[in-house]
């Protein structure tokens, strides 16, 4: 679990403040503490010895006395070292600068307390010339070696805080020297003088030991900081390394694996033993939500999808957002998990739930599912994604599970991409034509070119399957390229042959016209062969009106050029009438769908109809494609349409046979205008 980042690290706050005075100064009491519990039971048995030679020497009262003042500062010396050390407790509760402010005028206190007894204790021994007559008595050596033995150990067990040794050495050593130089004498003097000298050198020896003890102090306590401060920054360097391998593999939105973590923890699960399945999904109508409620509104429902992902699937199985509104999980087929489309089922049923914070919207997903074993990820996922296609295909809300058919299919388009480039490399695409009639079938209005390409090992490929492949393998311009071409060469033929007012159409994709400058390309091939733009007609699906940039732009070029524009499959895609206006429409070709069991169906007539008036209105000619029958013509010859293509009048066919089949077609009026001469004949 990542850290938060307001969280306290351990020693944070004790390296946080670089003055370590409080702690050295704890340490000195802490030593202190030590020292004089050892020396005290050393000065009481030397004190009740003075007292021993005192009453033997005649001081009774002045012995005892002496001892009961001894006794009684030792003892408060003994209480004071056994009370609680400062900042053991009592300051937890206060806020952290002033609890370390009262900490150290707690351990500033116990330190004065320390000294003042020890000045008190060395009073007591100043003392002792009442019981040596000023030190002139038989007894004085004595007591000498008493006081330079106990000043010395003072010294020697004070080392840490050295204030408490002098206060405490200072007393008897000058009650000494000042009552040897009172007494007179040359030796007395000079022995005086030594006392002096011993005090002085006592007290340097106690100033040089104390700043010993705290440059020691001083040292630990700054490596145990640095060692604090090198924790924090290891402590901190792995919570960043962690985030950032967290985010590395995770979707900032959702929180779920992206597609790195996705196929990172899949590879790490999938063995050739198992079979596991990949199911790979996005969202139907995802897009309108963007559109309609903005991009935060879009943000909101990802991760409300995310959300209903997580809480019902088992934590064992692995859910992955990919990138934009496509997910995936990954799963071990053992166990207890029932089949793929159960689980399938239910995802969907659970994505299709509304959202309550939109009400209007409606999200469905389509579910492709790969169960394989022995695969990679990768190839898994190439599956699951052609699943996954053919799930969209039919409709909302379905799922797919990989099969033959599918991958017959895949296989399909993987010879087919790698052996695109070399088609056209050695022209091995052809373009056929389907003519486009009018008046019933007898005029001729021009043709249709239509890509086409037999592959050396799956036959006749779907057009719509090569413009897609050709816009994933950077093919589309040379693709577009070779079709402008031998429609460029059809004009000049049928030029030749006196139908100069025959146009040719040329399909042009919506990923064409976002990929390639078309009308660039398109007019330039014009000029260089003196082409009349009327004789050329672009084919756009209604999916390319929509804004795409630099579509429109391009379209609107062609068009003040002069070049036709025609909306095909109009019906069964996104167009707007603004659309349709603003790029001066020329013809709209209804879909085939529309125009199939047309006589049966009144609806469809209806909408045909509708098509044709809303073409009178906005200057369009309306074109019925895809007419395969008798009835059909006669049906739409009734509704008004005049425009017409399908296999009832020709199938699309090469050019020699395109060119023999307008010969043949001309004949053919011909000799019915002889039959009906009141037939016109085109």
């Amino acid at each position: 679990m990542l850290v938060s980042n307001s969280a306290r690290l351990p020693h944070e706050a004790a390296v946080s403040a670089p003055d370590h005075s409080t702690d050295v100064r704890r340490d000195q009491l802490s030593a202190i503490r030590r020292t004089v519990l050892i020396s005290i039971p050393v000065n009481m048995i030397l004190g009740f010895t003075i007292t021993l030679v005192a009453v033997h020497s005649g001081h009774v009262a002045d012995g005892l006395a002496w001892l009961l003042l001894s006794t009684i500062v030792n003892a408060s010396r003994i209480i004071l070292c056994r009370a609680d050390l400062p900042g053991s407790g009592g300051y937890r509760e206060e806020p952290p600068r002033r609890r370390s402010g009262l900490i150290a005028r707690s351990i500033g206190g116990h330190l004065r307390l320390h000294w003042l007894l020890a000045l008190v204790s060395g009073g007591v021994w100043a003392l002792i010339p009442l019981l040596c007559d000023g030190y002139t008595a038989p007894e004085t050596i004595f007591y000498l070696v008493v006081v330079c033995g106990i000043t010395a150990g003072a010294v020697t067990h004070g080392f840490a805080y050295a204030s408490i040794p002098i206060c405490f050495i200072t007393p008897p050593l000058l009650s000494v020297a000042g009552c040897l130089f009172y007494a007179g004498g040359f030796e007395r003097t000079c022995l005086a003088a030594t006392v002096v000298l011993y005090l002085v050198a006592l007290v340097r020896a106690a100033k040089e030991s104390e700043a010993m003890v705290r440059d020691a102090s001083r040292l630990k306590h700054e490596a145990t900081a640095m060692a604090g401060s090198i924790e924090v920054a290891r402590a901190r360097a792995d919570r960043s390394a962690q985030e950032m391998g967290h985010r590395a593999v995770h979707d900032g939105l959702t929180g779920l694996l992206n597609r790195s973590g996705f196929l990172e923890q899949a590879r790490a699960r999938i063995s050739s033993a198992s079979p596991f399945c990949l199911m790979l999904f996005d969202l139907d109508g995802f897009k309108s939500v963007n559109d309609a409620l903005g991009h935060t509104a879009g943000d909101s429902v990802l991760a409300e999808v995310a959300r209903r992902l997580r809480s019902c699937l088992n934590d064992d199985i692995v859910v992955g957002r990919l990138g934009g509104d496509e997910f995936a999980i990954f799963y071990g087929c053992s166990g207890d998990m029932g089949p793929p489309s159960s689980l399938a089922s239910e995802l969907i049923a659970t994505i299709a739930i509304p959202f309550t914070a939109f009400e209007a919207v409606r999200v469905g997903t389509s579910v492709g599912i790969c169960v394989a074993s022995g695969l990679d990820i990768s190839e898994m996922l190439v599956r699951a994604d052609a699943a996954l296609y053919a799930a969209k295909n039919k409709g909302r809300n379905r799922y797919v599970i990989f099969d033959d058919d599918l991958r017959s299919a895949l296989e399909m388009r993987r010879d087919v991409e790698r052996d695109l480039a070399r088609a056209l490399g050695h022209d091995a695409l052809e373009v056929w034509y389907q003519p486009i009639v009018s008046n019933g079938g007898r005029t001729l209005r021009g043709f249709e070119a239509l890509l086409r390409w037999k592959h050396p090992r799956h036959g006749w490929i779907p057009p719509a399957e090569l413009v897609n492949l050709a816009a994933l393998t950077g093919l589309s311009e040379p693709l577009m390229r070779f079709v402008l071409k031998d429609a460029c060469g059809m004009i000049q033929t049928l030029r030749v042959l006196g139908l100069a007012d025959l146009r040719i159409a040329m399909n042009v994709s919506p990923r064409e016209l976002a990929q390639v400058p078309v009308d660039e390309v398109v007019l330039a091939k014009l000029r260089r062969l003196d082409i009349p733009p009327s004789n050329l007609e672009i084919e756009i699906t209604e999916e390319a009106t929509a804004n795409r940039p630099g579509v429109r732009e391009r379209l609107s070029a062609l068009s003040a050029a002069g070049v036709h524009i025609t909306i095909d499959d109009f019906g069964v895609g996104y167009s707007s009438l603004g659309s349709l206006q603003t790029l001066r429409v020329d013809r709209v070709k209804v879909d085939r769908s529309f125009v199939s069991g047309i006589s049966d169906s009144k609806s469809a007539q209806i909408l045909l109809r509708a098509v044709l008036n809303l073409g009178s209105v906005m200057g369009f000619e309306a074109l019925a494609e895809g007419v395969e029958t008798a009835e059909e013509l006669e049906t739409l010859k009734e509704l008004g349409y005049q425009a017409m293509q399908g296999y009832h009048f020709a199938r699309p066919m090469p050019p020699r046979e395109a060119i023999a089949w307008i010969h043949t077609f001309q004949s053919r009026l011909a000799a019915e205008a002889v039959l009906h001469p009141g037939h016109p004949v085109r």
